[in-house]
């Protein structure tokens, strides 16, 4: 589309500058939001907070490495005159851009290939977390740039940037999940189940809300909303009736998808429309800085982890995770946020950042479904049946109505019976479902269950009566046309 668009304007056929700026206020206001909720709110919880540990240390720890990693490599190469030289702080914000990770296409042939569940859900959790570690690192270092630090030592300068990562960090996750248990507390207690279309925009409400809230007060409204949409859907959601459910979950997706797209439409616009400055040593170290970082993550904390996990992370999975670290979206957003002082710095990280997402998503996905075949990673009867039907399609994955942990339909006593004797909880597990979901969430009556059955047959029945009847008005006017 990129080319097509620079073809008709360089035959000066028709004008797009305007519409090909991709703004970065736009992106963090409108389009980055509803990728991240639609990211917590469609979290498998059970595989995440079962290895909610394992995905927290190579979510925050894993990719702090890996931007100590890239960051320190580009400065120090850029001191010996090996490439462009970038300041501590230019460097480390670059290091902290590029260590976003969005395995879309590794994710989609996981499904497709039905690999271990937990391999699965670390990529998957670990690139979550992994976007707000990065945004929030990232603004860390634009903040120690703003401040002018030449005159503060290097010790001052580490405690000053841990401590407003932090704050960031654990402020913003408290703020989302304080936001997240008051809308809960609201629709349990307020029954709007009767009005869909107003149980719905409470939803939204709540949804944007923690985000608004976040920057307003100096935090990370990424990381607000994340955790908003995780404990929203895991409390909130079973709080609404069984069609703003439906609603919610295939709307969240759809914005989400569409945000997507306009971000890649966007960044393959920028390969044809921007100006560039490329410098193949600089990109060529970036890529292997990128490629080593992702290394230095992975390999020893998943034998660190080994230690404490019944489930051992393999070093066919090791190698997977380190595999899967594509670029996507987000990388290429917050290089157009940095704010550099000289625009050939800016050209620069821009266009290397543009060749690395391209790189990671071209050659490194497009060769993940051969590796994990050759690795054999893969267990043998989801081989056969993947080697008779292996679909990627997202908007096939898009069109299920709803999973079945996102519909509630328990009473209090199957409730009870299905999770607190039956299965065998412990720790934050068992008390979520002992005190946690009982106190957040509304046990439904037999009543409850029989209205939300007839409400959902009323409104389908209803669809079911305008689609036949067709844009004529009625069946008796289809007769009387024939």
């Amino acid at each position: 589309m990129g080319a097509v668009i620079k073809i008709i304007e360089f035959k000066k056929l028709a004008n797009w500058k305007e519409e090909e700026m991709f703004r970065p206020n736009m992106f963090f206001l409108l389009l980055l939001p509803p990728i991240i909720f639609e990211s917590g709110y469609s979290l498998h919880k059970g595989n995440f907070f079962q290895n909610i540990g394992s995905i927290t240390l190579f979510a925050v720890f894993g990719t702090t490495i890996s931007a100590f990693v890239v960051g320190g490599g580009i400065y120090f190469l850029g001191q010996a005159d090996v490439i462009s030289k970038l300041n501590m702080t230019d460097s480390f914000a670059f290091g902290s851009l590029i260590s976003a990770v969005d395995p879309v296409a590794t994710i989609a042939i996981f499904n497709a290939l039905h690999v271990d569940p937990v391999l699965n859900m670390l990529v998957f959790g670990e690139s979550i977390l992994n976007d707000a570690v990065s945004i929030v690192l990232t603004n860390t270092a634009e903040g120690l740039t703003r401040k002018h630090m030449s005159d503060v030592s290097g010790w001052q300068t580490f405690s000053q940037a841990l401590g407003y990562f932090l704050k960031m960090f654990f402020g913003s996750a408290a703020l989302g999940t304080l936001t997240g248990l008051i809308s809960a507390l609201v629709l349990k207690h307020i029954d709007l189940r009767k009005t869909p279309s107003l149980e719905f925009g409470m939803m939204i409400i709540f949804a944007y809300l923690p985000y608004g809230l976040a920057e307003g007060i100096s935090l990370s409204g990424i990381m607000a909303i994340l955790f908003s949409g995780i404990v929203m859907s895991h409390y909130t959601h079973h709080n609404l009736s069984p069609v703003t459910q439906i609603l919610m979950q295939q709307t969240l997706r759809t914005v989400a998808f569409l945000c997507e797209t306009c971000v890649f439409a966007f960044l393959g616009l920028s390969i044809f429309s921007f100006p560039h400055k490329f410098e193949i040593s600089f990109v060529i170290w970036c890529i292997v800085l990128v490629l080593f970082g992702r290394a230095v993550n992975i390999f020893p904390l998943s034998y660190l982890l080994n230690f404490f996990r019944d489930h051992k992370i393999t070093p066919k999975m090791m190698f997977i995770m380190w595999f899967s670290g594509l670029r996507g979206a987000i990388p290429y957003a917050l290089s157009l946020h940095l704010g550099l002082e000289s625009m050939e710095k800016r050209q620069l990280i821009g266009t290397t950042t543009i060749v690395i997402v391209l790189f990671t998503i071209l050659l490194l996905g497009g060769s993940t479904m051969p590796l994990i075949r050759l690795v054999d990673i893969e267990d043998a009867r989801a081989r056969r049946r993947s080697k008779k039907d292996v679909n990627l399609s997202k908007t096939e994955k898009m069109g299920n109505a709803i999973e079945s942990e996102h519909l509630s339909e328990l009473t209090e006593e199957e409730y009870e019976a299905h999770y607190i004797r039956q299965q065998d909880l412990k720790g934050f597990m068992w008390l979520d479902a002992k005190y946690l979901n009982p106190f957040f969430t509304r046990r439904l009556t037999q009543e409850d269950l029989h209205h939300g059955r007839i409400q959902m047959k009323s409104l389908t029945n209803k669809w079911y009566e305008e689609v036949r009847q067709g844009p004529s008005g009625s069946e008796d006017d289809e007769q009387e046309l024939f």
